[in-house]
């Protein structure tokens, strides 16, 4: 669900398939050039892949993304021209590239999708209250919900809080992943059914 590369902004290998979405903590001149590990499968913004599922006849999963997270001072930019000025320090980079954010044009493509199994997102529907207890304030984005309203995905997962929730948006299972030192998914490929799996 995004935010998979290393603090020096490296991509490693994981030894096995990997369909992923970048977050706001990721390494989009890498992402832009291909630069990445065989293994690794960067889903783009507004688009579905199709990802073989072993002994289901040969049916596909579908799979789509939006990565990044919202700013208002950015969503009306188009994805092209989002910058991404370079800075002194890798970490100044980071934060002032603005390819971080999705943008009003990914959320349209995103709701144009049809015949979604998963869909990824880094930001969570609302409401999604981050602290424990389902406190603190309303961190969800309603994008989210207009693309879960619209596409109607049998199942969503997204990262960015770094806290497991499973709870229902828009009559869609919406579960938030953990950090991956704390607990882990694992998800039928026929189902969808869910395991949590504590460390």
């Amino acid at each position: 669900m995004g935010d998979l590369a290393t603090a020096e902004g490296r991509y490693e290998s994981a030894g096995a398939p990997v369909y992923w979405i970048h977050g706001n903590n990721d390494n989009f001149d890498a992402i832009a050039a291909g630069d990445l590990p065989p293994d690794l499968h960067h889903i783009s913004n507004g688009t579905a892949i199709q990802i073989l599922r072993q002994g289901y006849g040969g049916q596909p999963l579908v799979v789509a993304g939006l990565g990044g997270t919202f700013a208002p001072t950015w969503y009306e930019t188009r994805a092209t021209e989002l910058p991404h000025p370079k800075k002194s320090t890798a970490k100044a980079t980071e934060l002032a590239d603005k390819r971080r954010h999705f943008v009003r044009e990914d959320v349209g493509a995103c709701t144009r999708l049809r015949g979604v199994h998963v869909f990824l997102s880094h930001e969570a529907a609302r409401p999604f209250r981050p602290f424990p207890g389902g406190r603190g304030p309303d961190a969800g984005k309603s994008q989210i919900n207009e693309v879960l309203a619209a596409m109607q995905p049998r199942l969503h997962l997204f990262g960015h809080h770094h806290r497991f929730s499973d709870d229902t948006r828009e009559g869609v299972r919406s579960v938030g992943l953990d950090l991956v030192s704390r607990s882990y998914l694992l998800i039928d490929a026929a189902s969808l059914d869910l395991q949590l799996k504590h460390l």
